[in-house]
């Protein structure tokens, strides 16, 4: 064992020995003893940043500096100490995986391992602590300009999927921060704005995916949300953080504030929050330089605890989960070194992106382009050129490279066809965040008429036709800051797509976005596929699925409405809120929920994806048709692919309550499971229903209740595609 270094501080005994520096002892003795070592100095400079992404140390000690970086989807170029703009390094670059709408959509905790643990390298070999990511915020509304950074509408959906991820990551040597805790589902007004919910609709939608990255997943670091629940911000609010994710939950790790989250040193210190980060600064431009001591956690914190007016209690609990965090991360000595730009990574990033996109519609067999067929083909679209990794907000990266779908198809294409492209529309033609500048020139000089004549020529000339457009990550787009005007495709897109229609009946849409969009021009397009901001590899991922390398397996992981008045988001006409508070009167019924309990028909509806192949359910039984309190029933399902290919099918159980005293979802998703078939191949995919999985949550008796009664399981394709069910009683 080493000794401690005694040049200051508490007065150290003859012989005595540092055990927080002995890593065979036990975590928390190591905690206790580096606290009992340290200054009331030394503790509150551990709660608050030191530069943009850094938060000190104990150097006296030996107790290193903790260092974020911005996720969920690379890792985040450098920047400079104490300014936004980029510290102009040269080996910063990493691996852009695909966003989170695209990982939920893998319907794969395989994949979210994988995801996980590939991130976690790259952040490891660049010498990051903490990985501020990954988000499982609702997808409430499909205006919200975040959610492509999320998992999606289902609570079960999300708590599945990011467990995965933040093991994956943890197990480098480096927290994920999930975030934005909580009810963070709009960026308007998101400094601000007060969410008005009931607890039912907070514990049974908005919760889960937090409640299972931190008892199941073991997160070790959670992020607080800019708005305002209850009348308090989320970085300090009481209820959420010492009553439900402290006391209620057994959190060990720490709260991280969101950059500017931070609003009064009093209920700081009181109301959770551990580790202050990006006062003074709207996170892009403004506030003053080197205020680090200013902070609400730093100098007048320290001030109160001088004159006795706090005391330090709550003091030492936060150091002592910021000493936990630095334990588990920089001073580990066991964690591995890591990796980054490798080739593995970057086939994660493809095999990811592969397995997420959905294909929503493909009438008559267009996909996949069979190239011993065509001899020219026709890309259109701004989005098949244009790189999606810069933007966005704080995802936004600085990669090695980026394969654009046009070059993608290129590459799959080689000399076996003429590729032809036309860009159709202008959507936006910069390509810089942050100081990361693309270096594309997107400029055009012809006319908005001009670019469709002569997309529609190219299409007249090709055999198969495949558009590429979507959303970008430019403001009011899929960007953090700021939510979409609009549920419709921008720039025009919806023009281009009938006149295209009109000229060649061989026409797929690919859409590139982290959201729904409306699609008018539907029942005259045969083929669509959802694709994702897929990262490094999108180009060579989206060919891989066009020309049938991959068979397409995504399902989605939020309903597209026909309307944007088909959510209940916007039913009630209450979003965005006025400025200062948003009622969320849509209450449990989200996403598909909503669609059920009004009978509105979906435009796609949850869980909904197709295959180059095909499969067949049998019928669906149970072992037993009652369920006691401390028993189990099995649910069992044969599925076979009936097609000439092989595929995979993400097999999806749903329950609903047919007695309960509250209302309640027609059904909810409570189990899936993703099987790969051969061509012939049938398995039996099973689910185990236990009572847990029956409850909901009473607000009136601030508890979760399971009543007895009648049952339906529900097994199916997607939400509205039911293959068989079975009723069971619960005794």
């Amino acid at each position: 064992m080493l000794a401690a270094v005694a040049c200051g501080g508490a007065p150290q005994r003859s012989g005595d020995v540092a055990l927080y520096l002995d890593e065979s002892q036990p975590l928390e003795k190591r905690v206790a003893d580096a606290l009992a070592r340290m200054t009331l100095e030394e503790k509150v400079a551990l709660l608050h940043a030191q530069s943009k992404f850094s938060s000190a140390g104990v150097p006296r000690l030996g107790i290193p500096e903790v260092w974020c970086t911005d996720g969920p989807h690379g890792i985040r170029p450098e920047v400079l100490w104490d300014e936004w703009d980029q510290a102009g390094w040269t080996n910063d670059s990493c691996t852009a995986f695909p966003a989170l709408t695209c990982l939920a959509a893998t319907w794969n905790p395989e994949m979210s391992a994988l995801y996980g643990r590939s991130i976690g390298e790259e952040a490891r070999y660049r010498g990051k602590d903490v990985l501020l990511g990954p988000g499982v915020n609702i997808y409430r509304t499909p205006l919200n300009g975040r959610n492509f950074e999320y998992m999606g509408e289902d609570p079960y959906l999300s708590s599945r999927m990011v467990v995965p991820y933040v093991q994956g990551v943890q197990q480098n040597g480096v927290a994920a921060c999930v975030k934005h805790f909580a009810v963070n589902n709009q960026e308007v007004q998101r400094h601000k704005v007060d969410v008005v919910l009931d607890d039912r609709a907070l514990n049974e939608i908005y919760l889960p995916a937090f409640r299972a990255a931190v008892q199941q997943g073991g997160a070790w670091a959670i992020m607080g949300a800019y708005n305002k629940y209850k009348g308090e911000h989320c970085c300090h609010n009481r209820y959420l953080l010492n009553d439900i994710l402290k006391r209620n939950w057994g959190f060990d790790g720490v709260v991280i504030s969101d950059w500017g989250g931070v609003h009064d040193t009093r209920e700081a210190i009181f109301n959770g929050l551990d580790m202050e980060f990006g006062t003074w600064t709207d996170g892009l431009n403004w506030g003053a330089t080197n205020a680090y001591d200013n902070y609400y956690l730093a100098r007048p914190y320290l001030e109160l605890l001088r004159k006795g007016e706090v005391g330090t209690e709550e003091l030492d609990d936060k150091a002592s989960r910021v000493l936990r965090l630095i334990f588990r991360t920089s001073m580990n000595s066991r964690k591995p070194f890591g990796s980054l730009c490798s080739p593995e990574h970057n086939a994660a990033a493809r095999r990811i992106a592969g397995e997420g996109m959905v294909l929503l519609r493909n009438e008559g067999g267009v996909l996949p382009v069979d190239l011993s067929k065509v001899k020219t083909i026709a890309v259109v679209g701004e989005n098949a050129v244009k790189m999606m990794t810069v933007g966005g907000g704080s995802s936004s990266l600085k990669v090695k490279h980026e394969c654009t779908p046009l070059e993608g198809i290129r590459a799959a294409v080689g000399d076996r066809a003429g590729v032809i492209y036309e860009r159709g529309y202008v959507g936006d033609v910069t390509g810089d965040y942050n100081g990361v500048v693309t270096g594309q020139d997107l400029s055009e000089k012809r006319s908005a008429r001009a670019l469709i004549d002569d997309a529609v020529a190219a299409a007249r000339r090709a055999d198969a036709v495949i558009f590429i457009g979507g959303l970008n990550k430019s403001d009011h787009q899929d960007s953090e800051g700021a939510d979409r005007l609009q549920l419709g495709l921008p720039y025009g897109q919806d023009e281009v797509i009938e006149a295209l229609a009109a000229a060649n009946s061989n026409l797929a849409v690919v859409l590139v976005s982290g959201n729904a969009v409306a699609m008018p021009w539907v029942e005259r397009v045969p083929a669509v596929l959802q694709a994702w901001y897929s990262g490094s590899e999108a180009g060579n991922a989206l060919a891989d699925v066009v020309f049938g390398a991959v068979n397409p397996s995504g399902k989605l992981p939020f309903t597209f409405p026909a309307r944007l008045e088909d959510c209940g988001a916007h039913a009630a006409g209450e979003y965005p809120g006025d400025g200062e508070r948003v009622v969320y009167r849509d209450g449990i019924f989200v996403g598909y929920r909503w669609a059920e309990k009004e009978n509105i028909k979906p435009l796609f509806a949850f869980g909904h994806g197709l295959s180059y192949t095909t499969f067949a359910y049998g019928g669906v039984e149970s072992d037993r048709t009652s369920l006691t309190a401390s028993g189990k029933l099995r649910v069992r399902v044969d599925v076979t692919n009936t097609g000439s290919r092989e595929g995979a099918e993400a097999v999806q159980l749903y329950i609903g309550d047919e007695e309960s005293s509250l209302p309640r979802p027609v059904k909810e998703l409570k189990g899936f499971e993703k099987v790969r078939l051969a061509p012939g191949e049938t398995r039996t995919v099973t689910f185990d229903i236990t009572p847990d999985m029956l409850g909901y949550y009473d607000d009136a008796k601030g508890a979760w209740v399971v009543e007895p009664g009648e049952f339906t399981a529900y097994v199916g394709a997607a939400s509205d595609d039911i293959r068989g069910r079975v009723v069971f009683t619960l005794k």
